[in-house]
C-alpha cells in the first residue's frame, strides 16, 4: 500500500522560510507528476505548484518567486521550498503523487502557520 509522509510544517514569522517534504513508499515502482496544494481555515483546497517527472515546474501565482518545487526521484521525495512567508501562506499543506500506473496519493497534511 502506497503512503505518503509529510514533513517540515511549523510555527514561522512573516518573511522566514520552512522546507516541506513529502516521501512515498511502499512498492512505489514509477512516479509521475509531484504536487503541493493548501487549504487555509473556511477556504477550499487550493493548487499550489506542480513538478513532472522531468522537472518541468509550474507554480500559482501568488508564490511565484517565493516558493520552489523540486524532487528526488531515488528516493521518490517531492520538496517545497517556501521562503519570504507571509500570513496569508498559512494554511494545511498536502502533497499529492502521481504512482504509475496512474493514481492519485495525497499526503496527510503539514500545518503552516505564518504569524508574528
Amino acid at each position: 500500500q502506497v503512503q505518503l509522509v509529510e514533513s517540515g510544517g511549523g510555527l514561522v514569522q512573516p518573511g522566514k522560510s520552512l522546507k516541506l517534504s513529502c516521501a512515498a513508499s511502499g512498492g512505489v515502482r514509477s512516479i509521475g507528476a509531484m504536487g503541493w496544494y493548501r487549504q487555509a481555515p473556511g477556504k477550499q483546497r487550493e493548487w499550489v505548484a506542480t513538478i513532472t517527472r522531468g522537472g518541468s515546474t509550474n507554480y500559482v501565482d501568488s508564490v511565484k518567486g517565493r516558493f520552489t518545487i523540486s524532487r528526488d526521484n531515488a528516493k521518490n521525495t517531492v520538496y517545497l521550498q517556501m521562503n519570504s512567508l507571509k500570513p496569508e501562506d498559512t494554511a494545511v499543506y498536502y502533497c499529492k503523487v502521481q504512482v504509475i500506473p496512474p493514481r492519485d496519493y495525497w499526503g496527510q497534511g503539514t500545518q503552516v502557520t505564518v504569524s508574528s
